[in-house]
Protein backbone atom coordinates (compact mmCIF):
# COMPACT_ATOMS: atom_id res chain seq x y z
CA UNK A 1 0.00 0.00 0.00
CA UNK A 2 1.09 3.58 -0.55
CA UNK A 3 3.11 5.16 2.20
CA UNK A 4 1.71 8.12 4.02
CA UNK A 5 3.36 10.55 6.44
CA UNK A 6 0.33 10.24 8.68
CA UNK A 7 -0.59 6.88 10.22
CA UNK A 8 -2.81 4.60 8.20
CA UNK A 9 -6.05 3.92 10.05
CA UNK A 10 -7.28 0.32 9.97
CA UNK A 11 -10.88 -0.06 11.13
CA UNK A 12 -12.07 -3.49 12.27
CA UNK A 13 -15.81 -4.02 12.60
CA UNK A 14 -17.39 -6.36 15.09
CA UNK A 15 -20.26 -8.83 15.04
CA UNK A 16 -23.64 -7.93 13.51
CA UNK A 17 -22.05 -5.15 11.46
CA UNK A 18 -19.92 -4.90 8.32
CA UNK A 19 -17.07 -2.76 7.05
CA UNK A 20 -19.35 -0.33 5.20
CA UNK A 21 -20.84 0.73 8.53
CA UNK A 22 -17.68 2.73 9.16
CA UNK A 23 -18.56 5.01 6.21
CA UNK A 24 -19.18 8.28 8.08
CA UNK A 25 -16.05 7.73 10.18
CA UNK A 26 -13.99 6.95 7.08
CA UNK A 27 -15.11 10.21 5.45
CA UNK A 28 -13.93 12.23 8.43
CA UNK A 29 -10.59 10.46 8.70
CA UNK A 30 -9.93 10.84 4.99
CA UNK A 31 -10.80 14.53 5.22
CA UNK A 32 -8.08 14.81 7.87
CA UNK A 33 -5.56 13.40 5.41
CA UNK A 34 -5.33 9.78 6.53
CA UNK A 35 -5.18 6.63 4.46
CA UNK A 36 -8.00 4.41 5.76
CA UNK A 37 -8.73 0.71 5.37
CA UNK A 38 -12.00 -0.72 6.68
CA UNK A 39 -10.94 -4.33 7.05
CA UNK A 40 -13.25 -7.26 6.40
CA UNK A 41 -13.35 -9.12 9.71
CA UNK A 42 -14.20 -12.79 9.04
CA UNK A 43 -15.95 -13.28 12.42
CA UNK A 44 -14.99 -16.96 12.46
CA UNK A 45 -12.66 -17.20 15.48
CA UNK A 46 -10.52 -14.82 17.49
CA UNK A 47 -7.25 -16.45 16.46
CA UNK A 48 -8.18 -16.73 12.79
CA UNK A 49 -9.61 -13.22 12.56
CA UNK A 50 -6.58 -11.71 14.30
CA UNK A 51 -4.27 -13.49 11.88
CA UNK A 52 -6.19 -12.07 8.92
CA UNK A 53 -6.00 -8.52 10.27
CA UNK A 54 -2.33 -8.94 11.14
CA UNK A 55 -1.61 -10.07 7.56
CA UNK A 56 -3.20 -6.82 6.34
CA UNK A 57 -1.28 -4.68 8.83
CA UNK A 58 1.99 -6.29 7.79
CA UNK A 59 1.51 -5.00 4.22
CA UNK A 60 1.20 -1.37 5.29
CA UNK A 61 4.27 0.84 5.18
CA UNK A 62 4.59 3.32 8.01
CA UNK A 63 2.67 3.62 11.28
CA UNK A 64 -0.77 2.12 11.77
CA UNK A 65 -3.54 2.94 14.22
CA UNK A 66 -5.77 -0.09 14.77
CA UNK A 67 -9.40 0.59 15.64
CA UNK A 68 -11.83 -2.09 16.77
CA UNK A 69 -15.56 -2.00 17.44
CA UNK A 70 -17.13 -4.55 19.80
CA UNK A 71 -15.69 -8.02 19.03
CA UNK A 72 -13.20 -6.18 16.80
CA UNK A 73 -11.45 -5.25 20.04
CA UNK A 74 -10.73 -8.93 20.66
CA UNK A 75 -9.19 -9.07 17.20
CA UNK A 76 -7.00 -5.96 17.33
CA UNK A 77 -5.72 -6.82 20.81
CA UNK A 78 -4.15 -9.97 19.42
CA UNK A 79 -3.39 -8.77 15.88
CA UNK A 80 -1.23 -5.87 17.12
CA UNK A 81 0.87 -7.98 19.51
CA UNK A 82 4.44 -7.75 18.28
CA UNK A 83 3.53 -5.60 15.27
CA UNK A 84 6.26 -2.97 15.14
CA UNK A 85 4.29 -0.56 12.94
CA UNK A 86 1.19 -0.30 15.17
CA UNK A 87 1.43 2.91 17.16
CA UNK A 88 -1.90 2.94 19.04
CA UNK A 89 -5.11 1.02 19.62
CA UNK A 90 -8.61 2.49 19.71
CA UNK A 91 -11.52 0.62 21.26
CA UNK A 92 -14.95 1.80 20.13
CA UNK A 93 -17.46 0.15 22.48
CA UNK A 94 -15.06 -2.79 22.24
CA UNK A 95 -13.55 -5.64 24.18
CA UNK A 96 -9.98 -5.37 25.49
CA UNK A 97 -9.41 -8.85 26.92
CA UNK A 98 -6.72 -10.42 28.98
CA UNK A 99 -5.59 -13.91 28.01
CA UNK A 100 -8.26 -16.37 29.11
CA UNK A 101 -11.19 -13.98 28.67
CA UNK A 102 -13.78 -14.25 25.91
CA UNK A 103 -16.23 -11.75 24.53
CA UNK A 104 -19.05 -13.66 26.17
CA UNK A 105 -17.35 -13.74 29.57
CA UNK A 106 -16.53 -10.04 29.49
CA UNK A 107 -20.04 -9.05 28.37
CA UNK A 108 -21.44 -11.12 31.24
CA UNK A 109 -19.03 -9.83 33.86
CA UNK A 110 -21.46 -7.04 34.77
CA UNK A 111 -25.26 -6.99 34.50
CA UNK A 112 -27.04 -5.22 31.68
CA UNK A 113 -26.45 -7.06 28.42
CA UNK A 114 -29.64 -8.13 26.66
CA UNK A 115 -27.93 -9.45 23.54
CA UNK A 116 -28.44 -13.17 24.16
CA UNK A 117 -32.23 -13.00 23.96
CA UNK A 118 -32.11 -11.26 20.56
CA UNK A 119 -29.80 -13.76 18.85
CA UNK A 120 -31.02 -16.18 16.21
CA UNK A 121 -28.75 -19.15 15.38
CA UNK A 122 -28.17 -20.66 11.97
CA UNK A 123 -26.69 -24.18 12.20
CA UNK A 124 -23.62 -24.68 10.02
CA UNK A 125 -22.45 -27.87 8.30
CA UNK A 126 -19.37 -28.10 10.57
CA UNK A 127 -21.50 -28.17 13.71
CA UNK A 128 -20.88 -24.52 14.59
CA UNK A 129 -23.57 -21.83 14.53
CA UNK A 130 -23.76 -18.44 12.90
CA UNK A 131 -25.41 -15.91 15.20
CA UNK A 132 -27.58 -13.06 13.88
CA UNK A 133 -29.53 -10.40 15.77
CA UNK A 134 -33.21 -10.75 14.88
CA UNK A 135 -33.94 -7.96 12.42
CA UNK A 136 -37.09 -6.82 14.21
CA UNK A 137 -35.09 -6.42 17.43
CA UNK A 138 -31.95 -4.97 15.89
CA UNK A 139 -32.58 -1.26 16.35
CA UNK A 140 -33.58 -1.46 20.01
CA UNK A 141 -30.73 -3.83 20.85
CA UNK A 142 -27.88 -2.53 18.73
CA UNK A 143 -28.57 0.96 17.45
CA UNK A 144 -31.34 2.71 19.37
CA UNK A 145 -29.93 6.19 18.68
CA UNK A 146 -29.51 5.63 14.92
CA UNK A 147 -32.30 6.66 12.50
CA UNK A 148 -34.75 3.86 11.79
CA UNK A 149 -34.20 3.91 8.03
CA UNK A 150 -30.47 3.40 8.62
CA UNK A 151 -30.95 0.58 11.10
CA UNK A 152 -33.21 -1.30 8.70
CA UNK A 153 -30.30 -1.46 6.27
CA UNK A 154 -27.83 -2.30 9.05
CA UNK A 155 -30.04 -5.17 10.21
CA UNK A 156 -30.34 -6.55 6.70
CA UNK A 157 -26.60 -6.32 5.96
CA UNK A 158 -25.28 -7.49 9.33
CA UNK A 159 -22.59 -10.16 9.16
CA UNK A 160 -22.97 -13.06 11.59
CA UNK A 161 -20.40 -14.23 14.06
CA UNK A 162 -19.91 -17.85 15.03
CA UNK A 163 -20.97 -18.94 18.47
CA UNK A 164 -17.47 -20.38 18.86
CA UNK A 165 -15.88 -16.96 18.26
CA UNK A 166 -18.05 -15.32 20.89
CA UNK A 167 -16.94 -17.90 23.43
CA UNK A 168 -13.29 -18.26 22.37
CA UNK A 169 -10.81 -17.14 25.01
CA UNK A 170 -8.07 -14.71 24.08
CA UNK A 171 -4.64 -16.32 23.95
CA UNK A 172 -1.12 -14.97 24.08
CA UNK A 173 0.04 -11.38 24.58
CA UNK A 174 -2.62 -8.67 24.31
CA UNK A 175 -1.29 -5.52 22.69
CA UNK A 176 -3.17 -3.04 24.90
CA UNK A 177 -0.73 -3.94 27.69
CA UNK A 178 2.13 -2.42 25.67
CA UNK A 179 0.58 0.20 23.35
CA UNK A 180 -1.28 3.46 24.01
CA UNK A 181 -4.98 2.72 24.24
CA UNK A 182 -7.99 4.94 23.62
CA UNK A 183 -11.49 3.92 24.69
CA UNK A 184 -14.84 5.29 23.59
CA UNK A 185 -17.55 4.13 25.98
CA UNK A 186 -21.18 4.07 24.90
CA UNK A 187 -23.05 4.51 28.16
CA UNK A 188 -26.34 3.05 26.86
CA UNK A 189 -24.73 0.00 25.26
CA UNK A 190 -27.05 -3.03 25.48
CA UNK A 191 -24.54 -5.51 24.03
CA UNK A 192 -21.59 -4.83 26.32
CA UNK A 193 -22.54 -3.09 29.57
CA UNK A 194 -20.88 0.27 30.14
CA UNK A 195 -19.51 -1.05 33.43
CA UNK A 196 -17.53 -3.64 31.48
CA UNK A 197 -16.16 -0.94 29.18
CA UNK A 198 -15.04 1.14 32.16
CA UNK A 199 -13.46 -1.91 33.77
CA UNK A 200 -11.43 -2.73 30.67
CA UNK A 201 -10.40 0.88 30.05
CA UNK A 202 -9.24 1.35 33.63
CA UNK A 203 -7.33 -1.92 33.54
CA UNK A 204 -5.56 -0.82 30.37
CA UNK A 205 -4.87 2.67 31.68
CA UNK A 206 -6.31 4.09 28.48
CA UNK A 207 -7.61 7.52 27.58
CA UNK A 208 -11.42 7.51 27.83
CA UNK A 209 -14.21 9.36 26.06
CA UNK A 210 -17.68 8.60 27.42
CA UNK A 211 -20.90 9.40 25.54
CA UNK A 212 -24.12 9.46 27.54
CA UNK A 213 -27.07 7.79 25.82
CA UNK A 214 -24.97 6.25 23.05
CA UNK A 215 -25.89 2.81 21.76
CA UNK A 216 -23.55 -0.02 20.81
CA UNK A 217 -23.59 1.34 17.25
CA UNK A 218 -21.85 4.52 18.39
CA UNK A 219 -19.76 4.51 15.20
CA UNK A 220 -22.99 5.28 13.32
CA UNK A 221 -24.67 7.62 15.81
CA UNK A 222 -21.60 9.65 16.85
CA UNK A 223 -19.11 9.59 13.96
CA UNK A 224 -17.64 12.97 14.92
CA UNK A 225 -16.65 11.75 18.38
CA UNK A 226 -15.40 8.42 17.05
CA UNK A 227 -13.27 10.06 14.38
CA UNK A 228 -12.04 12.62 16.87
CA UNK A 229 -10.76 9.95 19.23
CA UNK A 230 -9.08 8.09 16.37
CA UNK A 231 -7.38 11.29 15.27
CA UNK A 232 -6.20 11.84 18.82
CA UNK A 233 -4.66 8.36 18.79
CA UNK A 234 -3.00 9.12 15.47
CA UNK A 235 -1.07 11.94 17.12
CA UNK A 236 0.73 9.61 19.53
Amino acid sequence: MATNKKPTIVLVHGAFAESGGWGPVVERLQAAGHQVVAAANPLRSVAYDAAQVRALVDTIEGPVVLVGHSYGGMVISRAAAGAENVSALVYIAAFAPEAGESGASLAGKFPGSTLAETLRPVPLPDGNQDMYVAQELYRNQFAADVPEETTRVMAATQRPITAAALNEAAEGPQAWAELPGFFLIAEADKNIPAAAHHFMAERAGGEVVSIAGASHAVFASHPDEVAGLVLRAAEV
